[in-house]
């Protein structure tokens, strides 16, 4: 599992959010929280998230009518929902799972389980992404997407400016991701039989493709180096 994705945990009890909050965090994970359905709903539509924890008895507007505003918005409705559920509600555990929520967790709750529930709901979605695209012909890694039929690439949305060879070298790894390739094998899947081409054109291509898809091209989270191996994209991306 990737240490970048980003929780938002929605609850108006300041003990569950340190609770959620210090057992994420511990595992890698990107945190923020709401305490109120207001300032849920501003957060979610400014930044990215990559999973909602959802109380469902909330000030202002409760859970489930939260989770029935973020199904409707076409920016919120891919982001899986685990709702927070105090015991003997099962009518609301119902309402929730119908209303589009991807699983729920009962209070009280073991912290060990609600990491694993984060877990296997993101590897959940994700495997329905990877399917979806690739009937659209888009590969997504992380915050990228890679769209093999136009030749083109996005970061949160944005378009990227690659040359030819930089997309077919950024698609050849995440194509394969979690296998490590030389710069030699680069070569010849990328270039190929073109002549006058050195092993170092791929650090050069490399470099140029990290100053666009990176946040931190020195501390890279897509493309990796295994030194004096090669290249490769992490399997959990």
């Amino acid at each position: 599992m990737s240490n970048n994705n980003r929780v938002i945990i929605i609850d108006d009890e300041p003990d569950i959010i340190d609770l959620v909050v210090y057992n994420l965090r511990k595992e890698g994970f990107i945190t923020d929280s709401a305490q109120n359905g207001r300032e849920a709903l501003k957060k979610l539509r400014k930044e990215r998230f990559d999973i909602i924890i959802l109380d469902l008895m909330l000030p202002e507007i409760d859970g489930l009518e939260l989770c029935r505003i973020f199904k409707k918005d076409p920016g919120l409705s891919h982001i899986p929902i685990i709702m927070l559920t105090a015991k003997g509600e099962e009518i609301d555990k119902v309402l929730g799972l119908e209303l589009g929520a991807d699983d729920y967790i009962t209070k009280p709750f073991s912290p060990r389980e609600m990491v694993a529930r984060v877990k296997a709901v993101l590897r959940r979605s994700g495997l329905k992404r990877d399917e979806e695209g690739s009937k659209q012909g888009i590969l997504r890694i992380g915050d990228l997407e890679i769209d093999m039929e136009r030749y083109s690439v996005k970061k949160n949305g944005r378009p990227l400016s690659l040359s030819v060879r930089e997309f077919k070298l950024l698609l050849y790894l995440a194509q394969r991701r979690g296998r490590i390739f030389s710069r030699d094998s680069l070569l010849d899947a990328v270039w190929g039989d073109e002549a006058c081409v050195e092993p170092r054109t791929v650090d050069v291509h490399i470099r140029r493709l990290r100053t666009q898809i990176e946040d931190a091209p020195s501390k890279p989270i897509y493309i990796k180096t295994r030194r004096g191996i090669g290249y490769y994209v992490d399997e959990d991306l």
